[in-house]
């Protein structure tokens, strides 16, 4: 798996899988399933790599018109994790063109596709603390 961080946004095209790079070590099978389906698959670390880093790398990368699809795929309650779910919706604020994007997190060794919904109250403790009560 390659480091996105370290790619030339040229290079990315197709349908790309961006996993957080500890995946294919902690789930080997469940990373193995999600890159079967992609063209492409690159490794992200938001513990070394800031997330705005990041966006900004991915955002360089759709606007060369080469990126068909993207899956973003994360080990399940990492915090750091966690953060590449909510790159797109930062991207798409401030991009004219939408990629096809999908969401999975990997639980207990199972592949779990996660909704934009799901992305969006995740950001809002408060939220979810009402949602308790």
């Amino acid at each position: 798996m390659k480091n996105l961080m370290e790619t030339n946004v040229y290079s990315v095209k197709g349908k790309v899988l961006i996993a957080g790079s500890c995946l294919e070590e902690v789930w080997p099978e469940a990373f193995r399933e999600l890159a079967g389906k992609a063209d492409q698959t690159y490794g992200l670390c938001l513990e070394s790599t800031h997330v705005n880093m990041a966006i900004t790398k991915l955002s360089a990368i759709f606007a060369t018109g080469q990126v068909e699809s993207m899956t973003f795929a994360s080990v399940d309650r990492s915090p750091h994790c966690t953060q590449m779910h909510y790159i797109m919706h930062e991207i798409e604020r401030t991009l004219k063109e939408h990629v096809p994007t999908e969401h999975y997190v990997i639980s207990e060794g199972n592949i779990v596709k996660v909704s934009e919904a799901a992305i969006d109250l995740s950001k809002s403790l408060a939220k979810l603390e009402g949602m308790m009560k």
